[in-house]
């Protein structure tokens, strides 16, 4: 700590051993750094705020509220910073005084955008900055051409919006209407593109009537038909076993005597027939076979003992086989038909998966595009409405809420600080002027410094003795040191009175 203490004592020591240089560098800086400031033009700023703001009515329902303000501030600003409205504000203030070339117009917009800023604090509420330098003409010209600048970029901007705001609507309304009529046409055309596939591919769409519920259906009825053909079977060949045990004719006494057993027969065909039995009735065929059995055995002519007679029995049971039969056979029939519908739409199913993504894809089609024609309906039937209600009731509302100011100060530069810098400078400079020559001479202000620098003890100092006159020569040399000093600092003080003065009276 020591140490440090002592080296800043000898640098302090060694910068005020050449205080002369030092005030000499710093009245160099100071004089020079203020000249400097001096020649920098004032910048005078002209602000304006405006309101630009539409109804509430349709604030909530038509207008995104998240985006609305974005965009109406981007909208503004190309409106303000447009090539053509700036060229407008230059033809019409003193800015255009001298351009007489396209080259020249065009560097005179870059620089004017660049001096025009628009802010949004609040709401539907823009500020508007002019900043206008004062290089080629006075102050109070300077602050006039911007508060200029502000107003005719008001006016250009109140004029457009009044006039213009019925023909961009209709702009939009028209540009609406086409991409509408374009939606349509490929609206329709990916409807007629969707019933065609569905058309082309019914039994592989999903649904109902898709080839996974066809097969899952024909195979449930396979199954019950398997079980019904099992228990057919089954049902005729019991029966077949009970037809076989069963005799086909019984043996009958004859109770006439020497009567004719075909008589009776044909008897009994003849009251049969009375009854309205037809020949395909089982108990007409059944007699009919007796009387052909018995005609050709010659049995029924004899005139007595026993006599054969159909069973029937026997018949019925024949009756209930032919049905169980034709059954069976039915049954068959089904089940091949259902095997077929089995194979053929196991087949179908291969490729339904293919078929329901083209599908999929072509109706995702269909729904983006529907989409798209909704939202386009919606902004053109918002687009009418706005346009409705800005005729009946002026939608967007534009008001000056503050004119554009002639400002009195200066916006930049900010010549009190740039002075006192130069100030603060100027010391500085003095300084290390001072200590970088003392670095350069070989002489130690303490017997300290000697020994650190020569590695060599010191066996003594002595100290400097003045006489009277030294002394008195010294103190004059001091008090003109202090007083050059205060000088500079008088001239610092000097400038910031004038400089504050001038703020109330430039414009």
């Amino acid at each position: 700590m020591n140490g440090l203490y002592d080296e800043i004592r000898i640098a302090l020591y060694r910068v005020w051993n050449r205080r002369w240089l030092a005030l000499a560098v710093a009245w160099g800086i100071c004089l020079l750094g203020w000249l400097v400031v001096a020649l920098i033009p004032n910048t005078y700023a002209s602000e304006a705020k405006l309101f630009v703001g539409q109804q509430a009515m349709l604030s909530t329902s038509m207008i995104d509220d998240r985006n609305d303000q974005r965009q109406q501030m981007d909208q503004i600003q190309q409106t303000l910073l447009s090539a053509d409205n700036l060229e407008k504000v230059i033809r019409a203030t003193k800015l255009g005084d001298n351009v007489s070339s396209d080259r020249e117009m065009a560097t005179k917009i870059v620089s004017l955008r660049e001096n025009i800023e628009v802010k949004s604090d609040q709401p539907n509420v823009f500020n508007i900055t002019v900043k206008q330098s004062g290089a080629g003409r006075s102050d109070g010209e300077a602050a006039a051409l911007a508060r200029d600048i502000a107003q005719k970029i008001i006016d250009i901007f109140q004029e457009e919006n009044i006039a213009g705001g019925a023909g961009r609507t209709s702009q939009a309304l028209r540009f609406l209407d086409q991409q509408l009529a374009d939606r349509q046409k490929e609206l329709q055309d990916a409807e007629q593109k969707r019933v065609a596939f569905e058309t082309q591919n019914l039994g592989l769409l999903p649904g109902a009537g898709s080839a996974s519920q066809q097969l899952l259906s024909a195979r449930a009825e396979l199954s019950q038909i398997d079980s019904q053909l099992a228990s057919a079977q089954s049902s005729l060949a019991a029966l077949n076993g009970q037809l076989a045990g069963t005799p086909a004719m019984l043996s009958t006494p004859n109770p006439s005597g020497g009567g004719s057993q075909i008589s009776q027969l044909q008897g009994q065909l003849a009251s049969a027939r009375a009854r309205g039995w037809t020949d395909s009735h089982p108990d007409v065929i059944a007699l009919k076979e007796q009387i052909a059995s018995l005609r050709a055995s010659g049995a029924g002519e004899s005139g007595g003992g026993s006599f054969k007679t159909p069973n029937p029995a026997y018949s019925s049971l024949q009756s209930m086989q032919a049905e169980r039969a034709a059954t069976v056979s039915a049954l068959r029939a089904r089940k091949s038909a259902l095997e077929a519908d089995v194979s053929r739409l196991i087949g179908k199913q291969s490729a339904e998966p293919g078929v329901q993504a083209e599908y999929e894809r072509i109706s995702q089609d269909y729904d983006v595009l529907k989409q798209q024609y909704d939202k386009l309906l919606a902004e053109r039937e918002n687009m009418r409405l706005k346009g409705e209600v800005e005729e009946e009731t002026d939608l967007t509302q534009f008001r000056v809420v503050n004119p554009p100011s002639m400002s009195r100060v200066p916006a930049a530069p900010n010549r009190p600080l740039l002075l006192a810098a130069v100030l603060v400078l100027g010391f500085a400079g003095g300084a290390g002027a001072a200590f970088a020559l003392s670095q350069l001479r070989t002489s130690f202000p303490t017997a300290g410094s000697l020994e650190k620098a020569s590695g060599l003890p010191v066996i003594g100092s002595i100290s400097e003795m003045l006489t009277e006159a030294q002394r008195a020569a010294r103190k004059r040399k001091l008090k003109l040191f202090f007083g050059g000093t205060g000088a500079l600092a008088g001239v610092f003080l000097l400038l910031m009175m004038v400089e504050f003065i001038q703020r109330g009276t430039v414009a």
